[in-house]
């Protein structure tokens, strides 16, 4: 009864807020950036009539650390450990976004088996990931599933198995350091491929506990469904891509239709949903989780035997000269297309480099899909976009 009340009480967001008298009708809320539902370091200015978000102006830049300019400043082969630090959700990812773009101007060949490790990891990193983004955004939604708890440290507990597998390889738990320019700096041990798919194993079958917590709710389906719709027309416009872009029933892959790495070599089937609300993101990941998990399985045992570098050995940091020229790069993460765009001028270092971050798209659409909502479903609508303020910010 008190949704539809709240549904009923819903401002047109297409209505003009000049028409509110700003001295005595509207109250504005500085939402954030310490608040623990604005993931970090975001900030909101809410204009509200009540409890309805009449505008919303988004603020980022609280996490600037110059990410780019550091990457000119240093030299090719000592980027890798500071981009792992943007999206910290999937470090793994962000290496291979940066590396791709130096390998193509370099015309450099990532050894075949290289290229099988690097999309085991991404997809390996995709679980982690969304793991962690369903865990906090039963958090956002808080009170509505027993205070959001439960889920958190079900979907932490799986992780952890993926962070492991990580350490095995690398030595490091969070920030690897694996991926550098030619192919990875580490191979895998042995009997690691073993371990995997028992971790798979264990995450697959809860996932099943997830969604009877989740989707089979129907609290959580009250605090999500028609909340923070965003059309595919709209989304296309804001540049937005990744699981929140294939929730608004747009069919677009960058690991299908634009492969890298490996992705020629097996069949990827894009997840989608018709919904664009909070559900249908949410809907869109659990699937994911689903699909990385068969892709992962599908590759492990068959990784060819090779070298997993194709570059010689880096014996100073200066020693990686690119080429003149120019290109950009892009990746499919767990948050949608990350691209490096590069200008080169034959030195070790770069001349300009850009990072097109998918989360920033994302934190784009809250001024067009927050406004109509309540001030709980601001914190379901960001949480649902999954931004990683490190990533929007650099």
């Amino acid at each position: 009864m008190l949704r539809t009340l709240q549904v009923e009480r819903r401002v047109d967001p297409h209505l003009s807020i000049d028409r509110y008298d700003p001295e005595a009708e509207l109250l504005l809320l500085h939402f954030g950036p310490q608040h623990p539902a604005t993931h970090g370091v975001f900030r909101m200015d809410l204009y509200l009539d009540g409890e309805i978000v009449v505008k919303c102006v988004p603020y980022v830049g609280y996490l600037h650390r110059a990410v780019e300019k550091l990457c000119e400043v240093l030299t090719y082969s000592q980027v890798t450990p500071i981009v792992d630090k943007n999206d910290y959700v999937s470090p793994m990812t962000n290496e291979q976004a940066i590396n791709l773009a130096f390998e193509k101007l370099l015309g450099l060949e990532v050894p075949r088996r290289a290229r099988w490790i690097r999309t085991v990891f991404a997809e390996m990193q995709r679980i982690a990931s969304h793991l962690l983004w369903l865990g906090t955004f039963a958090m956002d939604l808080g009170g509505a599933l027993g205070g959001g708890a439960t889920v958190f440290m079900h979907a932490f507990r799986e992780r952890e198995s993926i962070m492991d597998l990580f350490e095995e390889v690398s030595g490091s738990r969070f920030h690897y350091n694996t991926h550098t320019i030619g192919g990875n700096r580490h191979d895998i041990p042995a009997g690691w491929s073993g371990r995997v798919k028992q971790a798979l194993d264990v995450i697959e079958a809860r996932i099943g506990e997830y969604e009877a917590m989740t989707l089979e709710n129907r609290i959580f389906h009250e605090r999500t469904r028609g909340v923070g719709v965003l059309d595919g027309t709209l989304a296309l416009e804001l540049g937005i891509t990744g699981p929140n872009l294939r929730a608004s029933g747009v069919d677009h892959d960058l690991r299908r239709d634009a492969p890298f790495h490996a992705y020629d070599e097996i069949t990827v089937n894009v997840i989608t949903a018709e919904g664009g609300d909070c559900l249908a993101r949410t809907q869109v990941r659990m699937g994911e989780l689903r699909e990385s998990i068969r892709i992962v399985r599908a590759m492990i045992d068959s990784i060819p035997e090779g070298p997993i570098n194709g570059g010689k050995p880096i014996k100073l940091v200066n020693s990686i000269k690119i080429p003149a020229g120019q290109t950009y790069v892009a990746m499919e993460t767990p948050r949608g297309e990350l691209g490096t765009y590069l200008i080169a001028d034959g030195s070790p270092k770069a001349q300009r480099l850009k990072i097109r971050p998918p989360s920033l798209h994302a934190l784009s659409a809250m001024p067009y899909i927050l406004p109509g909502g309540t001030v709980s479903d601001a914190l379901a609508i960001l949480g649902s976009l999954d931004p990683i303020m490190g990533e929007v910010d650099r």
